[in-house]
């Protein structure tokens, strides 16, 4: 048993890493957007990151290539295992920041130097 997880485990990370680039038009996109109880990681090779935590304490995340995008959405996943990101708000600028609403959440991306105000 612990051979198949460790297998399955190798496999969807040597996945992961052919992850394609994002296009040139969905360059906006890549960057380190967060808000309160979220954070999505998004390269420009194409890797996501995600976390969230949601009322009541659980938590949810996944690491993986971003597949494809469908209009303003993006799809992340390995093999057969995927998540659509729901984008109602494509990244924009609104008073020098850079913002992005996904699945609900309005994120705004950060730098190294910048910090999260709660």
């Amino acid at each position: 048993m612990r051979r198949a997880a460790a297998w399955l485990l190798l496999v969807a990370a040597l996945l992961a890493g052919c992850s394609e680039p994002i296009p040139e038009d969905r360059m906006a996109y890549a960057g380190d957007w967060r808000a309160k109880d979220m954070r999505l990681l998004i390269t420009p090779d194409g890797r996501c990151e995600y976390s969230r935590r949601r009322d009541g304490g659980s938590t949810s995340s996944i690491k993986a290539p971003i597949v494809r995008f469908e209009g303003d959405n993006f799809v992340v996943g390995v093999g057969m295992i995927s998540t659509t990101f729901v984008v109602s708000k494509r990244p924009h600028l609104v008073d020098g920041q850079w913002r992005m609403t996904v699945d609900g959440v309005e994120l705004i991306r950060f730098g190294p130097s910048e910090e999260i105000q709660a």
